[in-house]
């Protein structure tokens, strides 16, 4: 039987709906090999990207050569430009100018094509690329608002097979963030500590939807997932933004990211999918930041949204979070 859950972390409702899964068509997308010729983002092609804005290099390496692990450069196909005029239009028709930041990460100088590929070293030199460029950003007062994501797999909108990450900054706070924020701050300063804090304590609780603990990080299938086998990864202690993360947090995050990846795959094999990395928006006040947790939300697009979740807003989720947590415990299917 179906259900309509609430998120109380977005404030939406999602409808889980397993009957669903017997769709000609829910069955896990296959990722497309989407092998290029010659690759702009493997080591020895630097000069086929634009000049890097950040790396992490081997001692002595120089810039836009090789001798590098992460590297970050602008994005060619770029949504808005850091260049642009900080400025908006006012009128029946308002409109900003297209200033922004738009960033590509270039998450290692080897051709992996998956982070389930990635070794320890690799997670925590991507996570130490992020806490950097997330913190270089912050001190650009045009900027309020940053968004951090992968695109893994040609049915999660990648168009490049190398590894990467996109980072893109506004000059505004997009509505529904800012209202799941704004929802995020009133739950704070009513209860004195953060929602996220009461969602991981129960889900630790119950055990149902858990799926591994590391030092301060959990990870669990959210209670109203909006994808099957979405993974969140969060702390209820004070980790509240991934520029803060200290290199021991930093090592654990990476530990469990890790660990959940591959139970992942372990469950769905080849799969694409979204990931995301929340960061609160820049400028606020103090209280926002008190309400906020540093959160790694995977989302495996193993179907097709349709006329529904395109007209309603509202997802469609095939797969009870419950059942999705016991078979990523390893846990037989009763």
């Amino acid at each position: 039987m179906s259900e309509i859950r609430y998120d109380s972390l977005h404030d939406t409702h999602v409808l889980i709906a397993p009957e669903r899964l017997h769709r000609p068509d829910m069955i896990p997308i296959q990722m497309i090999n989407q092998e290029e010729s010659v690759c702009p983002f493997c080591e020895g092609n630097e000069l086929m990207t634009p000049k890097e804005i950040y790396a992490i290099r081997i001692l002595d390496s120089l810039a836009n050569g090789v001798g590098w692990k992460t590297r970050v450069v602008p994005n060619l196909y770029k949504a808005v430009a850091i260049e642009a005029p900080h400025s908006y239009h006012h009128g029946n028709f308002g409109y900003w100018d297209g200033f922004g930041a738009h960033e590509v990460i270039i998450d290692t100088s080897m051709h992996k094509t998956s982070m389930m590929q990635w070794d320890q070293q690799e997670r925590c030199d991507w996570l130490k690329t992020l806490r950097q460029r997330v913190g270089d950003l912050r001190r650009d007062q045009r900027i309020s608002y940053l968004s951090l994501f992968k695109n893994e797999g040609f049915d999660a909108g990648s168009t490049m097979a190398h590894c990467h990450t996109q980072l893109i900054g506004l000059p505004l706070i997009p509505k529904e963030i800012h209202l799941m924020n704004r929802y995020a701050v009133d739950y704070y300063k009513e209860h004195h500590h953060a929602l996220i804090e009461s969602i991981i304590s129960y889900e630790e609780e119950s055990l149902v939807r858990m799926v591994e603990t590391h030092g301060a990080f959990s990870a669990f299938c959210p209670y109203a997932s909006s994808y099957p086998f979405e993974v969140m990864i969060s702390s209820k202690y004070h980790v509240g933004q991934i520029d803060t993360l200290n290199e021991s947090d930093l090592d654990d995050l990476a530990t469990l990211l890790g660990s959940v990846l591959l139970r992942l795959k372990s469950e769905l094999n080849s799969f694409s999918f979204n990931l995301s990395i929340s960061t609160p928006p820049l400028g606020e006040d103090i209280s926002l930041y008190e309400a906020h947790r540093l959160r790694i939300r995977i989302m495996p697009r193993l179907y097709r949204l349709g006329g529904f979740e395109m007209s309603s807003h509202m997802m469609i989720n095939p797969v009870l979070p419950e059942l999705a947590a016991k078979l990523l415990r390893g846990e037989e299917y009763d």
